[in-house]
């Protein structure tokens, strides 16, 4: 079964309770949709696969994307979400390798989408409405800035997609404004 968005966020709500969380899957879910249709692909498959992509951590930190693949199956859950859920971990908690465009998108985004949530509320605006690239690759380059924050993943991701940072930087920040209301990001923006 490929859940739709509203069964999709009711697994999330399932096993994690912690509004972070539930907010970072949101943030994912935006930036994979906006990526999913500039690809041209399945953008609700996309913003699917962003929202389950930690359905495991809270309860399950130690398991991260292992115990995923337990939960999904329970659930019915389609085999293609439940490998791209494992993926988005390779080579930190996993050894499920990303292969398609979608599993690439989301092992390159994860990391970035908290780098640039970190920025934007680092703003007088508190909001990604007007955050801009430069800005974020200021903060991108500060290793002290947002340090939990893995780039090397990030580069990493960019060079699977043969994408550049930048490029996977301005599309996640696109990303986030289109769903800036619903994980409070869209701020006050003070007019000059």
């Amino acid at each position: 079964m490929i859940p739709n968005r509203e069964e999709a966020f009711a697994i999330l709500k399932e096993y994690n309770e912690s509004e972070a969380l539930l907010r970072h899957g949101l943030t994912v879910e935006g930036c994979m949709r906006h990526f999913g249709e500039a690809a041209g692909e399945d953008k609700e498959l996309w913003g699917v696969v962003g929202l389950l992509h930690d359905v495991d951590y809270e309860k399950w930190p130690e398991q991260h994307c292992t115990k995923a693949r337990e939960l999904l199956e329970a659930k019915g859950v389609d085999e293609s979400i439940i490998h791209a859920v494992q993926a988005h971990g390779w080579g930190l908690c996993s050894d499920v390798e990303p292969v398609t465009k979608l599993e690439k998108t989301l092992f390159a985004i994860d990391e970035l989408t908290g780098l640039i949530t970190a920025a934007a509320i680092m703003r007088p605006s508190k909001s990604v409405m007007d955050l801009e690239l430069k800005s974020v690759k200021k903060k991108y380059k500060d290793k002290k800035f947002a340090a939990g924050v893995k780039r090397e993943v990030i580069e990493q991701g960019a060079e699977m997609l043969g994408t550049s940072v930048d490029d996977l930087i301005n599309g996640c920040i696109e990303g986030m404004r289109e769903c800036a209301e619903v994980i409070g990001l869209k701020g006050e923006i003070i007019e000059g």
